[in-house]
């Protein structure tokens, strides 16, 4: 995401980065490069705080609720500094797109906006490793449209890391579609490892089957793009051993958040619980694979 965002922003601008991972942020530093005659200058920052002292735009991505609240408390410890006179921009931007509870984020919103820090958005994405290498990333927007030209403002930013922007509502709404994405997605591939297994313990070819299915009603993201057997979905985990992709405990912790706020909410989720237990299962064998191993364990089971 850094890469692409630094290839598209103005040459002007400079792409601040920081992350706890600091050989991370070596590595990429130096891969990028600090500074070049037609793309903007990269620098590493010991804290997100510092980032939003000298940023316009910041963009958080975090593993859970808990990390993105001790980042903005960090960043919130105290009011920020009025931004530099040469940005024609009248406040901060803050973008979180961490995949986190939409009640959780609000109350983030609102220790933005209630001392007048900027304004903050909800941004979750879909497409995963390969999405964001790519720039194909689809983003899940929450931004308010009483204040005039967020959207707008927030939506450029976005595509030069995505491929599309969804505005679903006032702050918080991205999230609530993350949600009920993820939990579908984390049936639909349990189903999809089941009937692949299915139709191969029936004696049909997989390659074939994959084809059938992709060509036909049963047709989803799990069986087409990310299939679990080799030789059906290119460039997917299996290839790889099913390293590189979306981890278990990754969706474990999206099913989670989907399960709790089907509870908060009021909304009946009756495969939620048995996909919960399956997704444990399988991440107490097979550890932090992507999430489509679930079809190796399956046939481990029944061998």
């Amino acid at each position: 995401m850094a890469k692409n965002l630094r290839a598209k922003i103005s040459s002007t601008d400079t792409l601040y980065i920081h992350d706890r991972n600091t050989e991370a942020v070596i590595s990429l530093v130096k891969e990028l490069g600090t500074s070049g005659d037609s793309v903007a200058i990269v620098e590493a920052l010991s804290s997100p705080r510092e980032i939003a002292e000298k940023a316009t735009t910041i963009i958080t991505v975090l593993p859970g609720p808990s990390h993105v609240s001790s980042v903005y408390h960090n960043i919130l410890s105290r009011p920020l500094s009025s931004l530099p006179s040469d940005t024609s921009e009248s406040e901060r931007l803050f973008i979180d797109c961490s995949t986190i509870d939409p009640t959780t984020s609000r109350s983030i919103a609102n220790a933005v906006h209630s001392p007048q820090q900027g304004r903050f958005v909800d941004a979750p994405m879909s497409g995963g490793v390969v999405g964001a290498s790519a720039g194909t990333l689809t983003f899940m927007l929450g931004a308010s449209t009483r204040s005039g030209g967020l959207v707008a403002r927030v939506t450029p930013t976005l595509k030069h890391m995505g491929a599309r922007v969804f505005h679903l509502g006032e702050q918080g709404s991205g999230l609530a579609g993350k949600l009920a994405n993820n939990y579908l997605l984390a049936i639909s591939n349990i189903a999809t490892c089941e009937a692949m297994n299915l139709g191969v313990k029936m004696g049909l070819d997989a390659v074939k089957l994959g084809k059938l299915i992709n060509s036909s009603s049963g047709r989803c993201w799990s069986s087409e793009v990310n299939n679990p057997v080799e030789g059906i979905s290119k460039g997917a985990p299996v290839e790889r051993g099913y390293e590189g992709g979306f981890g278990i405990p990754l969706m474990r912790k999206d099913l989670g958040l989907a399960m709790k706020a089907a509870q908060e909410f009021g909304a009946t989720v009756e495969l939620g619980a048995e996909a919960e237990r399956v997704y444990g299962s399988v991440e107490n064998e097979k550890g932090a694979k992507d999430f489509s191993i679930v079809y190796k364990w399956l046939k481990e089971r029944n061998s």
